[in-house]
């Protein structure tokens, strides 16, 4: 009897391949960096590059306009901090953004407040809501025109002065000496208060309302509830807040260009304005390249606060 044995048809059995460790932890790690360098490349050549290129032309004489130009050292910043002019706008700037941030926040908070509050109804919170926010719309050309009207001699703010026996006669308030610097100072404040309102509003209405009901239950009254639930509350928001308009009003531009062009008589000249007629207007770009740095390194110390007090929260 003859016995048929049937063929081994199993598959052979195959060694498991070991993945390429090495690779794969490679190619996981540098992954992100693939997807975010268009990203990157645009901040290279759109910021890196041209700080570097600035902080190169501060160091040597005579770039752009001619075509060798010589290493000159510290020279430039020698020239730019010895500058009466250059003092003269750090001073002003010095003003410009202390009353600006101030103003900012003591009227960004009493705003906030009043729309905060449940004596006022839901419609009349929103129509003060619309009114309050109207200069945060505004675009920086508008603003300089609209107030440049109302500033003028013959302007509406003259006028309503005069009929309330203020004034005498008509103010040139941007073209005064004496009034200039604290005329934009005021434009600036009107138009930036709409952003700390918003945001001290979030703050406010993020509070809760157990803090205010134990306060009142311990016999505070709403003076002390403000300075002792309210204020402590809104630290955060308001250190915040502070750190970021110093860093935007102290690179302002736009606004007091269109309004004064620095002038009259240099009392309304700012670190950015100082730092585009030595580039534009006198053609020293080694000495503008040297203000930038310096007006750079100033912001960076802002800004290396405002990171710090982010990690903090």
């Amino acid at each position: 009897m003859t016995s048929t044995t049937a063929p081994d048809t199993t598959a052979p059995t195959q060694e498991p391949v070991t993945p390429d460790r090495p690779r794969t932890t490679l190619t996981r790690r540098l992954s992100p960096f693939g997807y975010l360098s268009p990203t990157i490349v645009l901040i290279v050549v759109l910021m890196v590059i041209p700080i570097v290129m600035v902080i190169s032309y501060s160091f040597r004489d005579n770039v752009i306009v001619q075509e060798n130009s010589v290493f000159a050292g510290l020279a430039n910043y020698t020239t730019v901090l010895t500058d009466p002019n250059f003092l003269a706008a750090l001073k002003n700037t010095a003003i410009f953004i202390t009353v600006s941030t101030v103003a900012h926040l003591i009227l960004g908070l009493a705003f906030a407040m009043m729309l905060n509050t449940q004596l006022l109804g839901g419609v009349t919170k929103a129509i003060f809501r619309i009114v309050y926010i109207l200069p945060w719309l505004f675009t920086i050309a508008v603003i300089a025109v609209i107030w440049r009207l109302l500033l003028d001699p013959s302007g509406v703010v003259n006028y309503v002065l005069q009929t309330l026996g203020l004034l005498q006669e008509g103010v040139n308030w941007l073209s005064d000496p004496g009034k200039a610097l604290w005329a934009v100072t005021f434009v600036n404040i009107w138009s930036g208060y709409p952003f700390f309102m918003i945001s001290l509003l979030a703050g406010l209405q993020g509070i809760p309302n157990d803090l205010y009901e134990a306060a009142a239950v311990d016999g505070a009254n709403p003076v002390q509830r403000f300075l002792n639930v309210t204020l402590p509350q809104l630290r955060p928001v308001i250190i915040s807040m502070a750190v970021l308009d110093l860093i935007w009003t102290s690179q302002q531009f736009a606004l007091i260009w269109m309004l004064t062009g620095g002038g009259p008589l240099n009392v309304t000249e700012v670190l950015s304005t100082f730092t585009y007629k030595q580039a534009f207007s006198e053609y020293e770009f080694a000495t503008a390249s040297a203000a930038a740095v310096i007006v750079l390194l100033l912001t960076m110390v802002l800004a290396f606060f405002y990171v710090r007090l982010q990690k903090e929260r």
